[in-house]
């Protein structure tokens, strides 16, 4: 997720400083859940539960449709070119 889409699926939210934090941590700078669940000394369940929030509205605003979801990954490029293809042809014979 990139800072902007966090900014705006944050914006209507009411969330301490703290879980912002955490929620951003995680989405958009791609830090360990199990690392903020030890560093402010809550469950991990807890982590998830704020990751979870962020990220249903940030889905929401996308208009993925049913069975489909976002994937973020690193590939050698030529496997990038491959799952760009995929996700082309997706768009056109899902929506």
């Amino acid at each position: 997720m990139t800072r902007d889409q966090f900014i705006q699926a944050t914006s209507r939210l009411t969330m301490g400083e703290s879980t912002l934090e955490i929620a951003e941590g995680v989405l958009v700078d791609g830090k360990s859940q199990s690392d903020y669940a030890r560093a402010k000394q809550i469950t991990r369940g807890a982590v998830s539960q704020i990751v979870g929030r962020v990220w249903k509205i940030h889905l929401k605003a996308l208009n993925i449709p049913d069975k489909f979801v976002e994937v973020t990954a690193i590939l050698p490029e030529h496997q990038a070119f491959i799952v760009k293809q995929w996700e082309k042809e997706a768009q056109r014979s899902g929506k």
